[in-house]
């Protein structure tokens, strides 16, 4: 029994998501746009700082405000533009992120806090291959 625990431990402590390179992979820099809460820079070079922009949408009924924008690594910055949305208004939440140290399959996370009691918080997920 503690062989198994030792090697799940193991095993959960390399797939947790957070601020730490990855293996080497990777040859050109792409982007596919499919889920709007997640962006795919496919395969860019070690060192490049990556951008985008991800549209955050008020598609409540009420007035929504952003109280934090924040990211999972320190290696990743995030600033929102406007921070009060009346219903229907969109803004953009931008992402920068450094891949100084990186390499192979790399995932960050931003996380925009609200104050929608019935959705609090929103993940947005930017991923890429460094080479």
């Amino acid at each position: 029994m503690p062989v198994i625990l030792i090697i799940l431990l193991g095993f959960l402590s390399f797939s947790l998501p957070g601020c730490y390179p990855q293996r080497q992979q990777g040859t050109t820099a792409q982007s596919e746009v499919s889920d709007p809460y997640s962006w795919d820079f496919a395969q860019v070079k070690q060192g490049e700082i990556l951008r985008h922009n991800f549209i955050f949408k008020n598609e409540s009924k009420e007035t929504l405000k952003i109280k934090d924008v924040n990211t999972s690594c320190g290696c990743t910055v995030s600033k929102v533009q406007e921070k009060v949305l009346s219903p229907g208004e969109s803004t953009f939440i931008e992402v920068e992120f450094n891949t100084k140290g990186y390499s192979g399959p790399t995932q960050q996370y931003i996380y925009v806090h609200t104050d929608n009691l019935d959705n609090p918080l929103v993940r947005f997920i930017i991923k890429t291959q460094v080479q």
